[in-house]
């Protein structure tokens, strides 16, 4: 059995749970391949809008498995000095690979999400913790640093500097209802609803372009790195104009005249020549 798996949960909605629960969903070497393996198979998954990133059991992930990490992959006739950099890639490339994605990522935390699992949790698009959810950088515990897996990157831009300095050098536990309150977590829901409360998000999410929602997230992940205000516009500026070239808004208007929920397509739009024109006859264009 795979350490993580895929679910088609609902149409268009998938599930990625880590699977291995005897270990709270420890990061091994072979659970990371399992799960790269997962988001790549959505990734290419063209019926799949909306990923939700889950633990089975009772912990979301406990972060790298100290007593039984498995082996290293892919090191034979390796000299030893490359060893430690192909070990630590085995776990630092799943939060680009979760950005890539172009689903957005909902994480539903259920239980400890510690060091490598808090970071995971990070790198979701949106974040929704269960009542035993538990985070911390376990990292500066264990005698090493707690910036790992894109932490110091991704946590100040979530809570804050301080925030993130202060759980980063004092390791302490954060529950649900304090991630909440920081920004953390998006809301805290019990343990038993968890998982249908993020499907329910998720299908809602569904109502919408899918499309629009990869551009969405394509956007808010690179202007997290985008220098000036007016860059992040002149980005805005050209997805909006992708997505207005659809049919899209015509369906969105026709359907409230109609009173009734939009169906969106993401074809190209058919009038645009039309549209084009009478805005060069002074005219206002009718959608």
């Amino acid at each position: 059995m795979p350490y993580a798996v895929v679910d088609k949960a609902a149409p268009h909605v998938s599930v990625v749970r880590l699977n291995r629960p005897e270990r709270l969903n420890a990061m091994s070497y072979g659970l990371m391949d399992d799960l790269v393996a997962a988001f790549e198979e959505v990734a290419a998954d063209n019926s799949c809008w909306v990923v939700v990133l889950t633990g089975e059991g009772r912990g979301f992930c406990s972060g790298l498995d100290l007593e039984d990490p498995g082996v290293i992959p892919g090191i034979d006739e390796m000299p030893i000095v490359r060893i430690g950099r192909k070990a630590m890639s085995q776990f630092s490339r799943i939060v680009p690979l979760m950005r890539s994605v172009p689903q957005p990522i909902l994480a539903a935390i259920n239980g400890p999400a510690y060091g490598g699992g808090m970071c995971l949790a990070l790198g979701a698009d949106v974040r929704y913790a269960a009542t035993s959810a538990r985070f911390n950088a376990t990292g500066i515990v264990n005698g090493l640093t707690s910036t790992e897996l894109g932490a110091s990157w991704l946590l100040p831009r979530l809570i804050g500097v301080s925030r993130s300095s202060e759980l980063l050098l004092t390791g302490r536990e954060v529950d649900a209802d304090e991630a909440e309150r920081i920004g953390l977590v998006s809301a805290v829901v019990a343990d038993g609803d968890l998982l249908e409360h993020c499907l329910g998000v998720a299908a809602q999410m569904c109502e919408f372009s899918a499309y629009g929602l990869q551009m969405t997230k394509a956007v808010l992940w690179t202007n997290l790195e985008t220098a000036s205000l007016q860059a992040a516009i002149e980005l805005e500026d050209r997805n909006q104009l992708m997505l207005g070239n659809t049919e899209n808004l015509i369906e969105a208007v026709t359907a409230r005249k109609e009173g009734r929920r939009p169906v969106y397509t993401d074809m190209p739009r058919r009038d645009v020549v039309a549209f084009v024109e009478a805005q060069e006859r002074g005219e206002t264009p009718k959608y």
